[in-house]
């Protein structure tokens, strides 16, 4: 994985396409993010308005105008088909003369219906690390490649992270994070919003199971992140939430309920709620994405808005620059999702910076594009198999992946 500077408390912790596909959609999301966090509502999401002659098209056009879409895309290199609607890129590119090996995937869920794409966590519990092969089999996925930023000790995902309308992870330094929709994606720099409501008033929460990042901040812990609460900050308090009430109140690690959550930050903060009689997790992130249903975190930025930014510094991400190897996630203006991984750290593929990695992801027609964790963890696994060359044989045990399945 990337090597990522943390703070002294905690952590710190995407050539022109043939077709255009982008659907304007406007969405939030309510619903039971835990089981007391209810009335979870997230934003809105706006995308590319699809032209009329592509929305005109039968399916058996767009995946004609796709396949030759792709062949003009990547010339001299080698396509394969994964699936209907699925391409799989080899190619390598030089830069100052040294070459650099990549792998691309391009999809479209407008040409097959019947391909999904969401994130995989590797057990049930976020503390925890699998080999991508290992995670992408029990999902049975076709493709997948490594997510987000990672703790590297225990394997706790850092930034933002949804599956199936469930928030596991809150947002670090609100990095840009990607949301899956229905009928499309966005990507924006994610906020969170999140308060513990009781009959007596509310506090503010800093994070839902992420480490902590300073002595002062509240941070509510889920049965997600495991079995039992991290230690206690100093002058802090732990408050165990069972039903919506008050179990416990301790000064040590608590055993997190299955019917509720913990909250712990400073004792000062949280003792103006320990005599409420009434519990509620409260979650909310900006933008306020309706509908979404899976969102994923990186950064920095590469594509925004179909221009390339990256915007390192402002996501205090300075320590991931350089030449190294990269993976990258975006999309195009036709809804096209772009998967691509650049091998590094070696003679036969140097790796790519910050800006060769965006200028790329600009050349194959991404409209939005973010960087994801890289380093070490860059890894794509193809049709059963790791495609690219990680420093470790099949790659480093992994955090989380993003994976593509058919539907059965």
């Amino acid at each position: 994985m990337d090597t990522i500077l943390l703070p002294r408390l905690g952590i710190e912790k995407t050539a022109v396409s043939a077709a255009s596909i982008g659907i304007a959609i406007c969405l939030i999301l309510s619903q039971n993010m835990f089981i007391t966090a209810k009335g979870v509502t997230q934003g809105s999401m706006t995308g590319i308005s699809p032209s009329l002659s592509y929305m005109r098209m039968t399916q058996k056009e767009r995946e004609i105008a796709f396949n030759e879409n792709i062949e003009i895309k990547y010339p001299a290199s080698k396509i394969t088909e994964i699936e209907k609607g699925v391409k799989h890129v080899r190619m390598i590119r030089y830069y100052n003369g040294r070459p650099v090996r990549i792998n691309v995937v391009e999809l479209s869920q407008g040409v097959n219906g019947n391909i999904s794409v969401e994130p995989a966590t590797a057990s049930q519990t976020l503390a925890s690390k699998s080999k991508i092969s290992t995670i992408a089999q029990k999902n049975n996925a076709i493709v997948a490649i490594n997510g987000g930023y990672f703790k590297p000790q225990t394997g706790v995902p850092l930034g933002t992270l949804m599956i199936n309308g469930k928030l596991y992870t809150g947002p670090i330094y609100d990095r840009v994070s990607m949301g899956f929709f229905d009928n499309g994606f966005d990507m924006a720099r994610v906020k969170l919003n999140a308060t513990v409501e009781t009959n007596i008033g509310g506090l503010k929460i800093d994070n839902v199971n992420q480490p902590r990042m300073l002595s002062v901040h509240t941070i509510a812990y889920t049965p997600d992140w495991g079995a039992y609460t991290p230690p206690t900050p100093k002058y802090g308090m732990q408050l165990v939430i069972q039903n919506g009430k008050l179990l416990k109140l301790s000064s040590g690690r608590c055993k997190i309920p299955e019917d509720g959550f913990v909250i712990v930050g400073p004792a000062k903060k949280l003792n103006s709620i320990t005599k409420a009689r009434r519990f509620k997790l409260d979650i909310k992130i900006n933008p306020e994405w309706k509908g979404v249903n899976h969102i994923i975190s990186g950064g920095p930025y590469l594509v925004k808005d179909n221009e390339i930014f990256v915007d390192m510094t402002a996501q205090k991400l300075g320590s991931i620059g350089g030449r190294n190897p990269r993976t990258a996630i975006g999309y195009t203006k036709d809804n096209n999702l772009i998967l691509l991984t650049a091998d590094g750290r070696e003679g036969s593929s140097i790796g790519l910076t910050l800006m060769e990695l965006a200028n790329l992801m600009k050349e194959f027609g991404c409209v939005n594009a973010m960087n994801l964790d890289g380093g070490g963890s860059t890894v794509m696994y193809v049709g059963g198999e790791v495609v690219n060359k990680p420093a470790v044989y099949g790659g480093i045990p992994l955090s989380h992946t993003l994976n593509v399945t058919l539907n059965s």
